[in-house]
């Protein structure tokens, strides 16, 4: 398991180099939307889910840490959060955010409290990225 939320965890399935682009989304408690960008830079693995009408054809990003399974057979992603998790994260712009460290750190804050292995008290707080 990586040791960061920037990382896929050992039992994901995830496959290096796998071209997640297209791929289903699941939340815990419902779908998504699709994969449009990914990243499997070590360190800073995440994907970028266009999620359509279901937030007003926002995009969300990702860190790799909140992925519980790729089924690579299936073209679908199972991440370890709620919609409304998500929906609550820093919103995200494309051409502003994709390689800002200070939205990643946000992020960070964000979901660690959520995801197995980064504890934390609450929302506001998580691992250090």
């Amino acid at each position: 398991m990586s040791n960061t939320v920037w990382g896929y965890g050992s039992g994901s399935g995830h496959v290096a180099d796998a071209d997640l682009t297209g791929y289903e989304v699941e939340a815990e408690d419902g779908p998504l939307g699709k994969v449009d960008k990914h990243s499997d830079e070590a360190g800073a693995q995440w994907i970028v889910v266009d999620t359509g009408v279901w937030i007003f054809g926002k995009e969300v990003l990702i860190p790799a840490g909140a992925v519980k399974l790729v089924d690579l057979e299936a073209f679908r992603i199972e991440v370890g959060l709620t919609r409304e998790q998500i929906k609550a994260a820093p919103e995200f712009t494309r051409d502003k955010h994709l390689g800002d460290p200070e939205y990643h750190e946000q992020l960070g804050v964000h979901y660690g409290p959520y995801l197995p292995g980064f504890p934390g008290p609450g929302p506001g707080s998580g691992p250090a990225i």
